[in-house]
């Protein structure tokens, strides 16, 4: 089954980072509205090793035709809203089967 994984917000918090976060100079690369394809479950090329640890989980279950989480928390079951687990440039991802 075919899964379509599409970034739909990028956060960002300079006063955490601030505060809590060493300088770094190479940080995320996802771009809100690109999209990516699993097939059968597996992680599609060039995703976020982070993020694909943050909602594998969700995107195997929907590969399995598995869906309705948590008893209806999304409006269509065969989809979930997932964010990546960086606390100061979270992303959130619409994952749906297609």
């Amino acid at each position: 089954m075919r899964i379509r994984i599409t970034a739909i917000r990028k956060a960002s918090y300079p006063d955490l980072m601030a505060k809590y976060e060493n300088p770094i100079e190479h940080t995320c690369d996802v771009l809100e509205g690109q999209e990516w394809i699993s097939i059968d479950g597996r992680c599609p090329e060039g995703m976020c090793p982070s993020a694909w640890g943050s909602m594998r989980e969700f995107v195997e279950a929907l590969a399995r035709g598995e869906g309705n989480f948590y008893d209806g928390w999304m409006k269509n079951p065969n989809s979930a809203m997932i964010s990546c687990n960086d606390g100061f440039r979270p992303v959130s991802f619409y994952i749906e089967v297609i």
